[in-house]
């Protein structure tokens, strides 16, 4: 088995952890915080006193951290103690360009680096569900790839453009927080209506929102904004929306009136509500 390294062991990063020492991979982790790499030892996993020890001798190093700045200074950190050979794989959520400057940067340090970012929670880590995506060298994939497949339920290659992943994940978690804003929204408006919380979110589930993206999403991607629900028509829905809230606070709608408005005074109001995407 291998032997690899987690250089951040918050939540995402421990369960990582975790599930390869299950796996029979001799693990080392680091966090800044020792105490939470130190937690791991139940599991065999070993901390590590700095990002130099962690990576010494590993023949891939996993970093989970919170954003670049952080993963510039800790692969910076770990660099003393990188083998030959070693790859970087990179599960961060970060920025596009940065990902794709700081990949081209390390391909001319003669470092081995991946951006591989994920869709999953702790514990769909620890059981190897949820999905993984990975861009960058094709040759660097192929060396990692079945070591990867054992990380997720769903493995996606991207291409070697080094930001394609960064840039898919943020896709996704704009949809992600952005429903959990909406559903708030939704709330408000229950509880301003009286009506049952539980009975709003049961609503919710009637609607099939894998057809809206399938339907207006690909309308949108093309440019088509051609009318089935006028913008007009929808804004005159969300000022209802906004009454029945009664001044509750909202996270999205208030938002989503003022684009509209900006909308309709250009002369849009006749095309479909996805003109939002004007």
């Amino acid at each position: 088995m291998a032997h690899i390294a987690f250089l951040g062991t918050g939540l995402l990063g421990a369960a990582f952890a975790e599930a390869a020492a299950a796996r029979g991979d001799t693990v080392t982790a680091w966090n800044r915080t020792a105490s939470k790499a130190q937690a791991l030892a139940r599991f065999g996993v070993k901390a590590a006193a700095s990002p130099a020890e962690a990576v010494r001798g590993a023949s891939r190093a996993h970093l989970v951290l919170r954003d670049d700045a952080v993963v510039e200074e800790v692969i910076a950190a770990a660099r003393a103690g990188l083998s030959s050979g070693a790859l970087l794989l990179d599960h961060t959520t970060t920025r596009p360009d940065l990902t794709a400057a700081r990949a081209k940067r390390l391909q001319a340090e003669g470092l081995d680096y991946l951006h591989c970012p994920v869709f999953m929670g702790p514990a769909a880590a620890r059981q190897a569900q949820g999905s993984m995506m990975v861009a960058g060298p094709r040759a660097l994939f192929e060396r990692v790839e079945a070591d990867l497949a054992k990380m997720t339920a769903r493995l996606e290659y991207l291409g070697e453009r080094a930001d394609l992943a960064a840039a898919h994940k943020l896709f996704g978690n704009t949809v992600i927080i952005g429903l959990v804003a909406i559903m708030a929204d939704v709330l408000a408006i229950a509880r301003s209506s009286g009506v049952d919380s539980q009975a709003a979110i049961d609503r919710l589930r009637t609607l099939d929102l894998n057809a809206m993206v399938a339907r207006r999403g690909v309308a949108m991607a093309k440019g088509d904004f051609t009318p089935s629900f006028e913008l007009a028509m929808a804004r005159k829905d969300v000022g209802l929306m906004l009454e029945t809230a009664e001044g509750a606070p909202l996270a999205t709608l208030p938002a989503i009136a003022a684009r509209m408005d900006e909308l309709i005074a250009a002369g849009h109001g006749d095309k479909d509500a996805s003109a939002l995407g004007l």
